[in-house]
């Protein structure tokens, strides 16, 4: 993940992030999610965003699993904040985290997992 000439990045407890091309970008950090960091994550991305809903590009890292009130709260959280939602990981790893969040219903926004970064950006496409 290379990010463009002249991009500010805004840094967060589990994410770092940037808007290119009307999508915001998400660089994942390898840290346990809590209901305290997601909340301030979604404050900190109504923030960045105006209070716009976007679709959301995010390179996944590795972390621990959240706790089941953690994991009901970024479900309920997601479509206040992005239309969308394209995931690039490694094989398997967003896989992991969808079966994590969504095991009884399906995910709230459309979402949908790359290993390739052009091929997520257009699919975003129909969502800005």
């Amino acid at each position: 993940m290379k990010i463009p000439g002249g991009i500010q990045l805004i840094e967060g407890e589990i994410a770092d992030y940037y808007i290119e091309d009307g999508i915001l970008v998400s660089l994942s950090k390898s840290c346990q999610r809590t209901v305290a960091n997601i909340t301030a994550n979604v404050t900190l991305v109504k923030e960045i965003t105006q209070n716009k809903k976007m679709p959301l590009l995010i390179y996944l890292k590795n972390s621990p699993v959240p706790d089941k009130e953690t994991r009901k709260l970024s479900t309920e959280k997601l479509p206040e904040i992005y239309t969308a939602m394209a995931m690039i990981s490694k094989p398997g790893l967003a896989s992991f985290i969808m079966s994590i969040l969504f095991k009884l219903k399906p995910p709230p926004i459309p979402m949908k997992q790359f290993t390739d970064e052009q091929l997520a950006k257009d699919w975003l496409q129909q969502y800005l």
